[in-house]
């Protein structure tokens, strides 16, 4: 097993999940349900300290909600560029492992304890895009009269 579940680090504090109250009446098919979502953090060019296993671990979980590249440098001085899409957290610093994307499809593992360094230097392809943003958008299409309203996603590069 592999993601979220998999790497919960119980001893990272976590922000509580919000979840959806079941509807009090019928919905028009008009009307959207809205759930409200989470703050993520503006990372893009952080490049954090990591004094402490403690700072190594938490600094890990943010680069696995980040949505762009990071480049981790390694104690041998080695720096990979890529999106961290996995983790493995184990109890010691040596189990536990980091997998990465690389543009070139290639899906390096770095354990934790070869770790120096993370920057987050990839863009955040999803800065300032939100569920609320896109409903706006396709409340904003509609009140003009448009029809088969379609949103579609800017090209990430």
């Amino acid at each position: 097993m592999s993601g979220r579940e998999h790497g919960h680090d119980p001893l990272l504090p976590h922000g509580a999940q919000v979840l959806a109250q079941p509807p009090t009446h019928e919905r028009s098919s008009d009307e959207l349900e809205v759930v409200p979502g989470f703050e993520h953090e503006n990372l893009q060019g952080w490049i954090p300290q990591l004094a402490t296993e403690a700072d190594i671990r938490a600094v890990i979980e943010k680069a696995f909600d980040y949505r762009g590249d990071v480049t981790i440098t390694r104690k041998d001085g080695a720096e990979v560029t890529g999106y961290l899409f996995d983790r493995r957290v184990a109890p010691a610093l040596e189990n536990s492992v980091v997998r990465l994307m690389l543009a070139t499809g290639e899906r390096p593992t770095v354990p934790y304890s070869a770790i120096a360094a993370i920057a987050f230097t990839g863009r955040d392809t999803a800065a300032g895009k939100s569920y609320e943003a896109w409903v706006k958008k396709y409340w904003e299409k509609r009140a003009k009269g448009e029809k088969n309203i379609s949103i579609e996603p800017e090209a990430l590069e």
